[in-house]
């Protein structure tokens, strides 16, 4: 009987799984494997020779070019992440320890980006940051400038500011996730035993909400490394990142091999990096 009913459940679930499961094969596994296959290959104008070389991992990691964009987009994404995370935990701590009933609202006013496009917000980042736009009109207006400002638009400044903002909301609920699973019991003990606010949000409060600020890390980091969508309206020449690059080549540069040895790359690089990271803080917390 026990048998009969442990089949069951396993049929069961593997009723439930293979769906998904199978949506992520062909959605995800299948195409992954032919970018990995295609970077092997090799474009002759409008021959796809398919006989396995590394030719293009060749060029890939060794052409300037490619260097100078693949070091730009570790760089911005860095900053984006960092930027985003440090302005993202005061709101989540807010809102957890300080939003009393009305936490929920305050999730509710975090989401409202998400309310409008994209490249509409994109869009309006020109309008705020342009030559004539809102930042500068507003600095000449108050007298504190003479020229508009020109390092806030079409360089890597307003790539980090645009993204900075669009992925704030992707930041802000992990961290307030990890807060709110806190016991407050553990703070009171600190408390009772000498720790003042500072003290008891370093020992207490910060090592227990980093799995949240680990996750808001990697959720950030991970997609804006291969964002091309804001470098290519906000960025200029000098905010381009390597998923310009990529689209480039998959594009008018008819080399759908260079791109993929290009794209398989990155994701290399970023995996290796967020091994490294989350290795690294699973030390720290280790040693706390």
């Amino acid at each position: 009987m026990t048998q009969t009913i442990s089949n069951k459940q396993n049929r069961t679930g593997l009723a439930l799984v293979s769906t998904p499961l199978g949506f992520s094969l062909l959605l995800l596994a299948v195409p992954l494997t032919m970018v990995i296959l295609m970077s092997f290959w090799t474009q002759n104008y409008l021959v796809l020779e398919h006989s396995f070389k590394l030719d293009n991992y060749i060029e890939a990691w060794t052409h300037p070019l490619y260097q100078q964009l693949m070091l730009r987009s570790v760089r911005i994404s860095f900053l984006v992440t960092l930027a985003t995370v440090l302005l993202s935990y005061p709101m989540a701590y807010f809102i957890s320890f300080y939003g009393g009933n009305n936490k929920v609202r305050w999730l509710f006013l975090v989401t409202i980006p998400f309310w409008t496009s994209y490249l509409l917000r994109v869009f309006l980042w020109k309008v705020i940051l342009g030559y004539n736009g809102v930042v500068n009109s507003t600095l000449d207006w108050l007298g504190i400038i003479e020229e508009p400002l020109v390092f806030i638009l079409y360089n890597s400044n307003a790539v980090i500011i645009a993204l900075t903002h669009a992925w704030a909301p992707f930041a802000i609920l992990p961290i307030f996730v990890a807060l709110e699973k806190i016991d407050r019991s553990y703070l009171e003990a600190a408390t009772d035993l000498g720790d003042g606010p500072i003290r008891r949000f370093l020992r207490v409060t910060l090592p227990l909400s980093m799995p949240g600020v680990v996750a808001a890390t990697l959720i950030v980091f991970i997609p804006t490394i291969g964002d091309y969508v804001t470098p290519k309206l906000v960025g200029g020449k000098d905010g381009l990142m390597i998923a310009n690059m990529i689209q480039v080549q998959f594009g008018k540069a008819n080399n759908a091999p260079l791109g993929s040895a290009l794209a398989i790359s990155a994701m290399g690089i970023v995996g290796m990096i967020s091994i490294l990271f989350v290795g690294l803080n699973r030390r720290w917390l280790k040693k706390e």
